[in-house]
């Protein structure tokens, strides 16, 4: 299997991981890889800022692809904090949830909105 390791500061330009539109440059990045059968290395060396908003549009969005054992499979974390993994595992708990049962989830809302 080949590797492709992202260092997400250079991904980025800094130490700041925090915009939807980084976090969707980087899932591109990452399923372009995937679609590969490559297996991806995300290194977290250097992020200092961390938030829900980029993980969601970087590796939340993946769940809508690829099922869960092929991610955990493909794809690994290096250098991420403790505080951070854990935000990280309640992005992708909420992605696995809405990805699972999408459609419930869309009229649910729809019905709440009108």
């Amino acid at each position: 299997m080949n590797d492709i390791r992202i260092n997400i500061f250079e991904q980025i330009g800094g130490s700041a991981a925090v915009s939807t539109e980084d976090g969707e440059s980087l899932y591109k990045r990452i399923v372009k890889a995937l679609e590969q059968k490559a297996r991806v290395i995300l290194d977290f060396n250097n992020i200092e800022l961390l938030t829900s908003t980029f993980l969601n549009s970087a590796i939340g969005q993946l769940y809508s692809r690829f099922k869960s054992p092929y991610l955990k499979a493909h794809l690994k974390l290096e250098n991420l904090k403790k505080e951070d993994l854990e935000l990280l595992k309640k992005v992708v708990e909420r992605a696995k949830e809405y990805f699972k049962d999408k459609g419930r989830i869309v009229n649910g809302a729809k019905e709440v909105l009108g």
